[in-house]
């Protein structure tokens, strides 16, 4: 592979469709503020690099990004781009990774708003994010010990797994279909109205006004701590550990919880059963 190392670079699509490069410890920033410095490439190895200009992986193949900084100015850093390897790196632009396939995220830290829209096939683990519109509309998604903070996470994304991460978020998993989150922490507002086929197991939910209009909704063994006006409109099989402050029309399935304080059953078509300690309700 072609070596530039500790080279400063910032004209337009400075190293422009390169094949088979690494850049170590260079910068790609500087008063000419070009753009795209590496589109249209493949075969490329950024180690330890400062990123300060726009576009710089667009349209790329076989990419590892290692020990590197995307800073605020860095926008839109990865687009339209397949088999990306990104580790121990801050990515901070707005809209990063959009469009992408084959994405592998690893040790960052994540601030950057609308981040991973459209993607398919993205594993993040041992991560940090902070975005609003995190991930939405992706697919094969797969996340493990990431803790994110943000707003309207996850909305419209299918077939994907969640396990032992930790999400402070408001309107998460909305229209989520197929997907299952594990040992999980989820904190928020209005946790995953209108999903489908989506599975909590082993999971803490706290939050107001989680799990309405949802169809073939699962909770296993879960936590549900200062929750109300939980489960309207769906259609749900739940197993719930510890008391919820009210239920409000479920309209289908069944919910066994130790305690409600408030079961609201004012709709006629709110069917679903809601058993106490054993007892149905």
């Amino acid at each position: 592979m072609k070596l530039y190392k500790d080279q400063t670079f910032d004209r337009e699509r400075a190293l422009y469709a390169s094949s088979g490069v690494t850049v170590e410890g260079c910068r790609f920033e500087g008063p000419a503020d070009g753009e795209s410095a590496l589109k249209e490439s493949r075969e490329i190895n950024a180690v330890n690099c400062y990123f300060d200009l726009r576009y710089p992986f667009w349209h790329d193949t076989h990419v590892k990004i290692s020990g590197c900084e995307m800073t605020q100015l860095c926008r839109a850093a990865l687009w339209y781009s397949e088999d990306v390897e990104i580790k121990d790196t801050k990515m901070l632009g707005i809209k990063a990774v959009r469009e992408c396939r084959d994405i592998r995220i690893s040790g960052c830290e994540i601030v950057s708003p609308e981040f991973g829209w459209f993607n398919s096939g993205v594993t993040m683990q041992d991560s940090t994010a902070e975005s609003e519109y995190f991930m939405m509309r992706s697919e094969r998604l797969t996340f493990r010990n990431v803790r994110f903070k943000g707003k309207y996470s996850f909305q419209y994304i299918t077939d994907s797994t969640f396990e032992n991460c930790e999400f402070d978020t408001k309107d998460a998993f909305w229209h989520a279909k197929n997907v299952t989150v594990k040992n999980c922490l989820v904190k928020g507002e209005y946790l995953a109205w209108y999903c489908e086929d989506v599975t909590f197991e082993n999971c803490t939910i706290i939050g107001t006004q989680p799990l309405c209009y949802c169809k073939g909704l699962r909770l296993i063994n879960c936590k549900m701590l200062d929750t109300d006006l939980a489960f309207e409109k769906s259609d749900v099989q739940a197993d719930i550990t510890t008391e919820v402050i009210s239920i409000k029309n479920p309209k289908s399935g069944t919910i066994r919880v130790p305690n409600v304080g408030e079961i609201i059953m004012d709709d006629p078509e709110a069917k679903g059963q809601i058993i106490q300690n054993g007892a149905e309700l």
